[in-house]
């Protein structure tokens, strides 16, 4: 089927998890090994991006957490020349004036294939001296002011401020550049940046939040927002939700771009996936698996010497609107207990932290993912599995081919930056 409309675009992961473990015990071997490995499949199979999420402290979202996105980008930048490079940077512990700067930064030195995936963060701050965690309405406050504050120092430099002087050099316009006279609740800034004007001349804004306040965020600034919900009618929803909301703000038709994460489990038949998934779940660390589930209901809720067979009482959910971490996914999790799920099955969901996941021969993920495109709910998705053999054969030999075979993904990059290959409309 050859379809009008943007194709899937594909992205995939290089956070740093397994090397960082290789790396910590094999002096030898570098971090970025494996990263690089899978960057350079990534482009040779042109797939669209590669996205680093972030952790800020140590054994709460994984047993170590995950380096510095903005760095670990930096470098694979210089390994690859089309690929995207998505970096997870949270907005609550960060300076507006120093991420237009990082930014920008990674922008210029990738040739225009930065983007930033704006998160408020629901951990850390015991690691910034801020004390409690700032309550979700005052994070996504803040957010609102950072992304305006960076956006107006992306701004700051008009078109022709800095122009070639025909021997290799480059004549500055000062009257071009302007400051930006920031004041506000959490910021002043005179800016402007002091950098010049960016390839993209904004990095593409990227946003993951699904509360009522992500939502808002993200309506208004997101060119893409992250998501992940477990559900076709959950996507409809959200979808719906957020668009409705980015065209009363007066954002392009179609913004923001929906982008999903997808676990999936592959195997050669039916029956082999759906084995291969059972013996996932029923390797499931119930102990450890616990501890998720308490993160997943909002970290208030002590789960401990509950009987696993049988669903949590009423009285043990949280009210999401009084939660303070991670409130999108204490309403997933929230309503799955409502549904009579019982612990041992909410801590096996807690595993996948509530998002789409799927079990199938790589014919029925393609038909998983197809729905979803169809539907108009899935602009890019995530391809995981490319460190692992077995999932890249999958992946790469399998999924990819067929995908493109039905005209879901395209066959080759279509812009010199990152934005014109997803093909965004052009910015304010």
């Amino acid at each position: 089927m050859v379809r009008a409309r943007r194709p899937l675009k594909t992205v995939t992961g290089v956070s740093g998890g397994a090397d960082v473990y290789a790396a910590a015990v094999d002096p030898a071997r570098s971090t970025l090994d494996t990263a690089i490995e899978i960057a350079r499949l990534a482009e040779e199979h042109r797939i669209d991006a590669l996205f680093a999420a972030d952790l800020l402290s140590f054994g709460k979202q994984g047993a170590i957490g995950a380096q510095e996105p903005l760095i670990f980008l930096a470098a694979l930048a210089g390994v690859t020349s089309r690929a995207g490079l998505i970096a997870t940077v949270t907005t609550t512990f960060h300076h507006p004036y120093n991420l237009a700067r990082l930014f920008g930064t990674l922008d210029h030195v990738s040739n225009g294939r930065a983007a930033w995936n704006a998160v408020t963060s629901s951990l850390g701050e015991e690691n910034y001296g801020t004390g409690e965690l700032p309550s979700p309405e005052e994070r996504y406050a803040r957010a609102t002011e950072v992304l305006e504050v960076t956006n107006a120092l992306f701004d700051s430099w008009a078109p022709g401020a800095l122009t070639p002087d025909g021997s290799g050099g480059a004549v500055l316009d000062p009257a071009l550049v302007r400051p930006i006279e920031h004041t506000g609740e959490y910021f002043s800034v005179r800016g402007p940046l002091n950098i010049p004007t960016l390839p993209q001349r904004r990095p593409v804004q990227f946003q993951a939040g699904q509360s009522a306040g992500g939502v808002e965020l993200g309506a208004r600034f997101a060119e893409v927002v992250f998501t992940s919900l477990a559900t076709l009618d959950d996507a409809l929803v959200f979808a719906k939700r957020i668009r409705s909301r980015a065209a009363e703000l007066g954002r392009a038709d179609g913004l923001p771009l929906i982008f999903s994460s997808l676990h999936a489990t592959y195997g050669g038949t039916e029956e082999e996936a759906r084995r291969l998934a059972a013996e996932r779940d029923e390797n499931t660390d119930l102990e450890a698996g616990r501890r998720g589930l308490e993160d997943m209901l909002g970290g208030g809720v002590d789960l401990a010497g509950l009987p696993l067979d049988r669903p949590l009482p009423e009285s043990l959910l949280p009210d999401v609107t009084a939660v303070n971490r991670r409130r999108g996914r204490a309403e997933i999790f929230t309503r799955l207990a409502r549904s009579g799920k019982t612990l041992r099955e909410l801590i096996v969901a807690a595993k996948d932290t509530g998002h789409w996941a799927e079990a199938g021969t790589v014919e029925q993920i393609a038909d998983a993912i197809a729905e979803r495109y169809d539907a108009g709910v899935l602009d890019l998705i995530t391809l995981g599995g490319l460190a692992d053999p077995r999932g890249r054969e999958y992946v790469l030999d399998g999924l990819l081919p067929l995908l493109r075979k039905r005209g879901i993904v395209g066959e080759d990059y279509v812009g010199g930056t990152f934005r014109e290959n997803l093909e965004l409309p052009p910015l304010p």
